[in-house]
């Protein structure tokens, strides 16, 4: 498989853009990876990048998206922090990459059993970590089941998975209201903005509906 060119990259739409990750997942699953030679792609991009898709992911060591999602050199852009939210730097990042790069869809991509999201439901504090998990607290908020606080914290995996799909959520609503760059993109069909979570435990990432738990 070679790497994008910009001819390649101008005949990319969202759809299409979302089903070849779909379908690099799938092969992911089958231990079945496409057929590259990275030193090759090495080459073919050395003077210039033309990817199709900006993911956002967690800092996690086994949710790299260029390996779950089987891609090469050159095919994504790829924004990691943990809890996969998003800010000012990272809006920026974003709006770099579809709008001047040219990729066509931005996959915000949380996970199961997700160490960010566990400590902000236990109210974790480590010096900047304290900060950082401030920015997770509103999908913790958000989740209202279980009522029982007893139950509200990261012994409870069900809890912990949902308040992460729900982060993923409040993430793209954050990215439509405060980038007015993607915001219009997304209007004008230019790009697609879409959720997933990704089971650590089976190699799968499920794409999400707009109405998440």
């Amino acid at each position: 498989m070679k790497a994008h060119t910009k001819e390649t990259q101008a005949t990319m739409t969202p759809e299409k853009s979302l089903q070849f990750l779909k379908e690099g997942n799938q092969r992911f699953q089958s231990n079945l990876k496409a057929n590259r030679n990275l030193l090759e792609q090495v080459n073919d991009t050395s003077e210039g990048q033309f990817p199709f898709a900006t993911i956002l992911s967690c800092i996690d060591s086994r949710v790299s998206a260029e390996l779950v999602f089987d891609q090469g050199l050159g095919d994504i852009f790829s924004v990691r922090i943990a809890g996969n939210f998003v800010n000012e730097d990272i809006l920026g990042s974003m709006e770099f990459g579809c709008k001047l790069a040219g990729t066509k869809l931005i996959v915000v991509l949380g996970h199961t059993s997700c160490g960010a999201v566990k400590g902000a439901c236990d109210n974790a504090e480590l010096g900047n970590l304290t900060a950082m998990l401030s920015k997770i607290k509103p999908a913790v908020e958000a989740v209202s089941e279980p009522a029982d606080e007893s139950l509200r914290n990261s012994k409870n995996l069900e809890f912990v998975d949902n308040v992460a799909a729900k982060n993923v959520q409040l993430t793209i609503d954050r990215i439509v209201a405060e980038s007015e760059v993607l915001a219009d993109m997304q209007s004008k069909g230019e790009i697609k903005i879409v959720g997933a979570m990704y089971d650590i435990n089976s190699g799968g990432v499920t794409f999400l509906s707009k109405n998440y738990k």
